[in-house]
Formats: C-alpha cells, sequence, structure tokens
C-alpha cells in the first residue's frame, strides 16, 4: 500500500506490464494500492482506475 497517488499509478501500470493482466489502482482508508483485476473479488474499496495492458502502445 501507498500514501502517494503518483506513486501507486506509476507501480500499477509496471505491474499490468509485467504481468500482462488488467490491474485495478484502488483506494482503502487513506493508502492506495494495486491489484490483478480479478483478484479484487468485490471488496469494499474505492476503485480509482482500472489499466489494461493491451490498451497502451509498444514502450518505444
Amino acid at each position: 500500500m501507498a500514501q502517494d497517488l503518483a506513486l501507486a499509478q506509476s507501480h500499477a501500470f509496471a505491474l499490468a506490464r509485467t504481468l500482462m493482466v488488467p490491474v485495478t489502482l484502488f483506494r482503502s482508508g487513506g493508502e492506495f494500492g494495486v491489484l490483478p483485476s480479478n483478484e479484487l473479488d468485490d471488496a469494499d474499496v474505492d476503485v480509482i482506475h482500472e489499466i489494461d495492458p493491451f490498451d497502451f502502445g509498444p514502450a518505444h
């Protein structure tokens, strides 16, 4: 969990590109977290953004 949104977004994008699966950036309490979207399972969290690695072009 991270308290900085920019750091959490960076980790979310890196995780999505590494695992090549959609990930969800969420807030729980006062912190941000990232999980693969299929593992979130109706948790009591505020979803901020879902990142799909196939929506972005190549890195270079």
